[in-house]
């Protein structure tokens, strides 16, 4: 199955809930009334799309129906279908900055939204593309972290640089950077602290790691990828701002589409947040995981290719 078809199948909970559901609001009506598109602005708001984006979304879909004089309500799902695509326009297959060698990838996310799993995807991806790939355990506070990540680096076939649980983060950063920098490797992807045990807190922890990476590579972190659970919906974007102050998050990964009715929130984020998302997570095996592609993402929406 191609990347778009495993798009598709990953969304479907969401096509059903958006597309399957204007279908059976439209069906039946012979004209347009206030109360469809009451009832789209619902269909919206359920899938996450987010108040604000809802309400101006049936409100643009309101200005064509009125300015072509159209009263069918058959129109009104191809006009919907175009105004979501302008909203996550300007997307398509967003490449990773990885401007030299080491390229260096910060990742960052509360615990559970699949972070660490997402890392070995990613570097399963970047090794496919023929890069040679380290992984930095840097989230030594969670217990099983640094195991997890040696698991999905061996499934990914890459190394992985570690100290022992509770070690200071900024010093295994500090050893993987040097690794790097001296066996030549393209990318290094750093694993980081979803939440602490301790007094200290986590955003000061993470802006602590962040200047190490400038400090021993100019220019460093050449991307800080923020890991969300789709199925989090709203709560995604709170934390989204919130890492967004600490670290200047530069590109979200979106995770559990497949088992989420609420893919609206990629159009939440893309339009109250201005971060570009950048890849998706489409399953749980090493390969479901894609750039994020705004056509794809629509036409999967919608049932079309």
């Amino acid at each position: 199955m191609g990347i778009f078809g495993r798009l598709k199948q990953s969304l479907s909970k969401t096509r059903e809930a958006v597309s399957g559901r204007v279908e059976a609001a439209i069906y039946g009506r012979a004209t347009v009334d206030e109360e469809l598109y009451e009832k789209l602005e619902e269909i919206l708001i359920q899938s996450d799309v987010g108040v604000g984006t809802s309400m101006e979304l049936v409100e643009g879909v309101r200005a064509v129906l009125k300015e072509k004089r159209w009263d069918d309500p058959t129109k009104l799902k191809p006009i919907l279908r175009e105004k979501l695509a302008e909203m996550v326009a300007g997307e398509d297959q967003v490449a990773l900055n990885l401007p030299g060698k080491p390229s260096v990838i910060m990742v960052v996310g509360v615990n559970g939204t699949g972070k660490t799993t997402t890392i070995g995807k990613l570097a399963h991806v970047l090794s496919q593309d023929g890069k040679r790939v380290l992984l930095a355990a840097a989230d030594t506070f969670r217990a099983a972290a640094i195991d997890q990540l040696e698991v999905w680096g061996r499934r990914a076939g890459v190394e992985v640089i570690k100290q022992s649980e509770g070690s200071d983060p900024a010093a295994v950063v500090y050893d993987s950077l040097q690794a790097a920098k001296s066996r030549d490797y393209d990318v290094v992807i750093v694993d980081t602290a979803g939440r602490l045990h301790t007094k200290v807190n986590l955003m000061e922890e993470l802006k602590k790691v962040y200047r190490v990476l400038g400090r021993e590579i100019p220019g460093a972190p050449h991307e800080v990828l923020l890991v969300l659970d789709a199925t989090t919906g709203q709560n995604a974007i709170s934390q989204a701002k919130m890492f967004g102050e600490a670290t200047g998050v530069t590109g979200i990964v979106l995770t559990k589409l497949d088992g989420t009715a609420k893919g609206g929130i990629v159009v939440a984020i893309k339009r109250e947040l201005r971060i570009p998302v950048k890849l998706v997570g489409t399953g749980e095996g090493i390969g479901d995981l894609a750039y994020f592609d705004a056509k794809e993402f629509i036409d999967a929406i919608f049932g079309e290719q």
